[in-house]
């Protein structure tokens, strides 16, 4: 009975997080305020500005939701808590399996709702356009860039998130040189925001038949989508607009219209382009989305002649600027080069298994903010 009373230590060294997650979601005040909205629309006048009432409505879902989320966490808890006694008075071996499953589950959920609730920033909520670019190096680079493609998708795929291919340009032999993609759920912007930034490859190449290491390297863009309801402006005289046809991944009529769009922002140099509607109408409507996106970064650091403040701190794609080091040959790893944090499953890494890289990045961030050590 040494395992049940294993298992009934980590469920008890587990409970002071309820405590935080309840501080953190703001649980009674959510309540008090939860209270007010349905009151509010409850008036016969809540209908007449749709907008506030969307969002109202909404603001009564994510409230709610964070009660829920807490509530059947801390049930859980108390089930296994349960169990375990339980196991432990009779001497029934046989709960082991059931306790030990459900135990892992409810440390990951626990741990992944801890995550949520640093994400504090204004846009963090929102769904994150993803984009990839090939480094220097032909093939090898193109290569590189599409299994990062691959390895984000698989990422979504895990988390439950929609994923839409907004666009994407094949690679000259293999792989891509560019895409972008619109990754669609709650939180998608914050748990995504620390991949930005230059990723190395290291390994053989399997297009060099001397079979020599190659070193590779990909950068990613992550920024939110902003909905309509977000107003920049943007004159039509800045914008260049370019048709063509729809190709490579996603495309809905592939060689047969132009129903591919492109737009160049030319004050600052932007370009953002999407293929993966039915339309030019619709793609465009995309596009100038993704435009607003980050355009409005601009407007939020105040600096509109630096492209870099849409980017953040741009640097070349190459050696000694990137943030995350995958190496496939002489070893296995992959590490982060701004938290330390390292797997050596690299196949599990790049089919989407990444979240010990996102909490990393997100506990160090708040962390810095705190000004306090980080968790391990």
């Amino acid at each position: 009975m040494i395992q049940f009373d294993v298992f009934k230590q980590q469920l008890l060294a587990a409970e002071p997080v309820f405590d935080q997650l309840a501080a953190a979601f703001d649980l009674t005040g959510a309540k008090i305020e939860v209270a007010e909205l349905e009151k509010k629309s409850a008036d016969p006048d809540f209908w007449n500005d749709l907008d506030a009432s969307q969002k109202t409505l909404k603001r009564i879902k994510t409230l709610k939701d964070k009660q829920s989320k807490y509530d059947h966490l801390h049930a859980k808890w108390e089930d296994l808590l349960t169990l375990c006694e339980m196991a432990m008075e009779e001497n029934d071996e046989s709960l082991t399996d059931e306790v030990k499953t459900g135990l892992a589950e409810f440390l990951e959920k626990l741990e992944e709702t801890r995550m949520e609730t640093l994400l504090s920033g204004e846009y963090d909520d929102k769904n994150a356009i993803v984009s990839f670019h090939a480094g220097a190096g032909g093939t090898e680079a193109q290569d590189w860039a599409e299994m990062l493609y691959r390895m984000y998708i698989r990422w979504a795929e895990r988390h439950g998130y929609q994923v839409k291919v907004l666009d994407y340009l094949d690679g000259e032999e293999a792989g891509m040189k560019s895409a972008e993609i619109l990754i669609e759920g709650e939180n998608a912007f914050g748990f995504l925001k620390g991949e930005m930034g230059i990723h190395r490859l290291v390994r053989i190449s399997p297009y060099d038949s001397s079979g020599r290491r190659h070193t590779s390297f990909a950068a990613i863009e992550v920024m939110p989508e902003m909905g309509d309801d977000i107003k920049v402006e943007i004159r039509d005289e800045d914008l260049k607009v370019d048709t063509y046809r729809s190709s490579g991944a996603g495309g809905q009529h592939v060689n047969k219209t132009e129903s591919a769009v492109r737009i160049t922002h030319i004050p600052t140099g932007i370009v953002v382009a999407c293929q993966n509607e039915r339309s030019q109408t619709q793609n465009r409507a995309v596009a100038m989305r993704m435009l607003t996106s980050k355009l409005l970064e601009i407007k939020e650091r105040e600096q509109y002649d630096r492209i870099e403040d849409i980017k953040g701190v741009q640097k070349k794609i190459e050696w000694g600027s990137q943030i995350r080091s995958y190496v496939f040959m002489p070893y296995t790893l992959v590490k982060d080069h701004r938290t330390g944090f390292e797997d050596g499953n690299i196949n599990s890494v790049m089919d989407g298994n990444i979240d010990g890289f996102i909490n990393a990045y997100l506990n160090a961030l708040a962390a810095d903010t705190l000004g306090k050590p980080a968790q391990e």
